[in-house]
């Protein structure tokens, strides 16, 4: 695939990735220094990861905890800052250890810089942690 040319097309990019559980790829879209942030962190989860390799040790063992099979729904919404995109979309699959269904709707608000994404705030719902039989770890959902 040509690298993707602009923030909405590296998020496209990237759900591709997570879909094909290439979570090393998927790390490897991001800046060295980028921070990705959970502003609705329920108490004991991490609220800010810095750093690509912070990012990389939350995600690593996502796969094993969430079979994401789509993301539907996707809308992205272009803003007055170019390298910044906000994101309306349901993750959808199924839980691993249950096989439980999976579906998730997130905000996020991503930014870009030299083709690759620096900032990530992830406004997913807490609530669904606290559901009876959910089998999220705190390292990645």
């Amino acid at each position: 695939m040509p690298a993707p040319t602009s923030p909405a097309d590296l998020f496209r990019h990237g759900l591709r990735l997570l879909l094909d559980k290439d979570i090393a790829a998927w790390v490897g879209l991001w800046s060295d220094d980028g921070v990705m942030e959970f502003p609705f962190a329920p108490p004991g989860w991490p609220a800010r990861l810095a750093g690509k390799e912070a990012v990389a040790a939350y995600m690593r063992d996502y796969p094993d905890h969430i079979d994401l099979r789509d993301f539907p729904d996707l809308k992205i919404h272009e803003t007055t800052e170019p390298e910044t995109i906000v994101v309306e979309m349901r993750g959808t699959g199924r839980v691993v250890r249950t096989g439980d269904p999976f579906d998730m709707t997130y905000i996020a608000v991503v930014t870009v810089r030299d083709g690759r994404i620096c900032a990530y705030r992830d406004y997913w719902n807490p609530l669904a942690v606290l559901e009876p039989g959910a089998d999220f770890t705190r390292s990645g959902r």
